[in-house]
C-alpha cells in the first residue's frame, strides 16, 4: 500500500495546474479533481498499472468497477456501445451527475480491471468546469472513483482528499466545495429494461419516459455471485455498507444517547445532542445533499460517540440522501 503519512500537494485549479495534472495522468500518476458530485481519484483508464494503483490507494475490492469519465458523449461512444435510449438520456443530462452502464464498445481501450472484467462499462461526462478542462487536456478516458478510502465518507472538499489519501495521490486540484455533494445517479441501460441502480441528483422523475420502462433497483439488483462465491457488481456504489463515517450512524432518531451528535433536517430540531449540524434548516433537499458528506466529515472529526439522523423525505433527491445514509449505517 502507498504511504498515507504525508499530505498530498493541493493546488488551485488554475489553467497551469490543470495542464500539470493532465501530464501526471498521462504519465501514469493519480490525480484528485473536483466534479459536481464529489472529488474523484483519477487515473488513466487505458493504463492497467494506473487503474491498479487506484484500487490500491483506496483499498477498493477489485470486483467493484470504476466509473470512466470522458469529455463528451462522442468520446464516451469510443468506449461504450450506445443505443437510442442512451443517446436520448445523455443528450438531456450530460454533462451532469449521471452515470450510464452500457455494453463495452468493440475494441474498447479501457482496462478490463477498471470494469472488474465485466462486459459492461460505467461512463459519465461530468459537468464541473475543472473536470471538463482536465479531461479535455488529458485526451484519454479517466477512471475516477471517489477520492477516499473504500467504504468511507466521500470527499466534497480538497482537504477531505488530503486527509484520506495522503501522498498516494500526486496532486489534488482544489476547485472548492462540490456543488451537488453526493455521487452520480447510476442508470443501467445494458439490458432491455432500464434499471436505476443508484439514486442521485438526476432522479427517476428526471429520467422520465425517454428510456422506456424504468425499474428501480436495490442493492441486491446490482450484486451477483460467481460460481466460486465471489461477488460481482454490475456498477459502482452497489455495496450494502458504504459511505460510512467512523462513528456509528443511527437513522431517523430523535432520542439522544450520551455523547451523540445529530444530523438534523428542517426547522424542528430536538434538544439534548452533544452537537447538531443541520443539513438544511429550511428543509431544502438540494442544500441537504450538498451538505451531507461535509457534515459527516465534520462530525467524525469532532470525535462524537455516534451520529443520529433525522428523517429525510423519500421523494426526489431525498431518495439519494436516504440511500447514502442507509448504506452508511449498514456496518459489516
Amino acid at each position: 500500500m502507498p504511504s498515507h503519512d504525508e499530505t498530498a500537494r493541493a493546488a488551485p485549479a488554475t489553467d497551469e495546474n490543470i495542464l500539470e495534472a493532465a501530464g501526471l495522468l498521462r504519465a501514469g500518476a493519480l490525480v484528485a479533481f473536483p466534479t459536481e458530485t464529489v472529488y474523484g481519484l483519477g487515473g488513466d483508464a487505458t493504463d492497467d498499472a494506473a487503474v491498479a494503483a487506484i484500487f490500491e490507494a483506496k483499498g477498493r475490492p477489485s470486483f467493484n468497477p470504476l466509473i470512466i469519465h470522458l469529455s463528451s458523449r462522442e468520446a464516451a461512444e469510443t468506449v461504450a456501445a450506445f443505443d437510442e435510449r442512451a443517446r436520448a438520456v445523455a443528450a438531456r443530462h450530460w454533462p451532469g451527475p449521471l452515470t450510464l452502464v452500457l455494453p463495452r464498445a468493440r475494441d474498447c481501450p479501457v482496462s478490463l480491471l477498471a470494469g472488474a472484467g465485466l462486459e459492461t462499462i460505467a461512463v459519465r461526462v461530468p459537468g464541473h468546469p475543472v473536470a471538463h478542462a482536465l479531461l479535455n487536456a488529458v485526451g484519454r478516458p479517466v477512471a475516477a472513483p471517489s477520492a477516499n478510502r473504500s467504504g468511507a465518507v466521500s470527499p466534497t472538499r480538497a482537504e477531505h482528499v488530503a486527509a484520506e489519501l495522503g501522498d498516494a495521490v500526486a496532486l489534488i486540484l482544489d476547485g472548492g466545495p462540490c456543488p451537488v455533494g453526493i455521487e452520480s445517479t447510476v442508470l443501467d441501460l445494458s439490458g432491455e429494461t432500464a434499471c436505476l441502480l443508484r439514486p442521485g441528483a438526476v432522479t427517476a422523475e428526471d429520467i422520465g419516459t425517454e428510456v422506456g420502462a424504468l425499474e428501480i433497483g436495490d442493492v441486491s439488483e446490482g450484486v451477483r455471485a460467481r460460481d466460486d462465491g465471489a461477488q460481482i457488481l454490475r456498477a459502482p456504489g452497489q455495496l450494502a455498507s458504504h459511505y460510512a463515517p467512523k462513528a456509528p450512524l443511527r437513522l431517523g432518531c430523535a432520542d439522544p444517547r450520551p455523547g451523540e451528535a445529530l444530523l438534523a433536517f428542517g426547522a424542528d430540531v430536538p434538544d439534548g445532542f452533544a452537537r447538531v449540524l443541520n443539513l438544511s434548516g429550511t428543509g431544502d433537499l438540494t442544500e441537504a445533499a450538498a451538505n451531507l458528506f461535509a457534515h459527516l466529515h465534520t462530525l467524525d472529526e469532532a470525535g462524537v460517540s455516534g451520529i443520529a439522523t433525522m428523517p429525510i423525505p423519500e421523494v426526489g433527491l431525498g431518495r439519494a440522501i436516504n440511500d447514502r445514509l442507509r448504506r452508511a449505517a449498514a456496518r459489516d
